[in-house]
């Protein structure tokens, strides 16, 4: 009664039969049409297309959507962990299916709550990031663009489709900054909005700031690939000939992102700021570099050691006394580094 006093509907209607009949098939590519299509990014489109053609079309395909339970939910995970699917590739196909499944009771094609899902357990992604020496070491081997484009990412954490997409443009010469508004695709070869469709704002530091004022210009693509823009195998190819020459592992581009927002946390920037500057929707995503935190984590502790503790302070905003705890941890670090 709640769906169709929800959806503007009569409690008084009858439920429509022939939707309540309807196949797995047939509604998973009317939800494909109707909302993936409308709502998601081309590479999300492309990822669910192929979620729903390899994956949950020949599994659930024939049966129909009422039919659908936490039984054949399980049978379904079964069937993927015995073919060897990891369980981040099963969540994210779980994933697919509890949206799909979601969307079919909310339009009225489902008569009951979609099934509950049990989701797979998956471990912590591991974050490769450079030391500070490592990215001193991977500059000095880079010239040219592709030395521009590692210091942009060191320095702003952009991803690679935006670094690829920046345009002159989105340059703020007053405010010293950039405004992240596009992400190029490598398929369709045309400038796209950002992941999550969420433009940012990111400061430049006095080296990059220099660096591209000295071929300002007020059009076009800021890093190109002689006359065209990078795609991502060649630009992956010109990273791995930088780390080669340096004598370091190959890394991803990625992982130059990762760097930018793990020296961030190493140096007691809150992570909500980190968050801000990486573009990231949930600050859960962020928390995976908490752990490279140790002087904000020692600080943290070192406020309940009565040993420890701030006593002249007593009256001032906690706050007063966990910035100069994580001072004090800093400085103790860098001068046992020091020596």
């Amino acid at each position: 009664m709640r769906q169709k006093l929800a959806r503007g509907e009569s409690i008084d209607a009858l439920p429509h039969g022939p939707q309540q009949d309807q196949a797995f098939r047939e509604f998973a590519w009317k939800w494909f049409q109707d909302y993936v299509m409308t709502n998601n990014k081309f590479s999300e489109q492309r990822a669910k297309r192929g979620v729903l053609i390899n994956a949950l079309i020949p599994f659930f395909g024939d049966m129909l959507l009422n039919e659908i339970t936490s039984h054949q939910l399980e049978q379904f995970k079964a069937q993927q962990m015995k073919a060897g699917v990891s369980n981040k590739t099963l969540r994210n196909r779980l994933t697919v299916m509890r949206k799909c499944l979601s969307s079919a009771y909310e339009w009225g094609e489902l008569t009951n709550p979609p099934p509950k899902v049990k989701w797979p357990k998956c471990a912590p992604a591991r974050t490769d990031y450079l030391s500070p020496e490592e990215c001193e070491l991977i500059l000095s081997h880079a010239d040219g663009v592709v030395h521009e484009m590692i210091l942009m990412t060191l320095r702003t954490g952009m991803r690679q489709g935006e670094i690829k997409g920046l345009q002159w443009s989105s340059i703020d010469w007053q405010s010293r900054g950039i405004v992240v508004r596009h992400s190029y695709c490598d398929v369709r070869k045309i400038l796209d909005t950002p992941k999550s469709n969420r433009e940012r704002y990111i400061p430049l530091d006095v080296d990059l700031y220099e660096m591209l004022y000295k071929r300002k210009q007020s059009t076009g693509y800021v890093f190109l690939d002689g006359n065209q823009a990078f795609n991502s195998p060649r630009l992956n190819l010109r990273l791995a000939k930088v780390c080669e020459a340096a004598g370091i592992r190959k890394i991803t581009w990625h992982a130059l992102r990762h760097t930018f927002a793990s020296h961030l946390a190493m140096r007691g920037v809150p992570l909500n700021v980190v968050q801000t500057l990486l573009g990231h929707v949930s600050i859960a995503t962020t928390m995976r570099y908490a752990h490279v935190a140790p002087s904000a984590l020692r600080s943290a502790i070192e406020m309940l050691n009565p040993k420890t503790a701030v006593h002249s302070d007593f009256g001032q905003p906690a706050v007063n006394q966990w910035a100069r705890l994580t001072m004090k941890s800093e400085e103790i670090s860098h001068n046992s580094s020091g020596r």
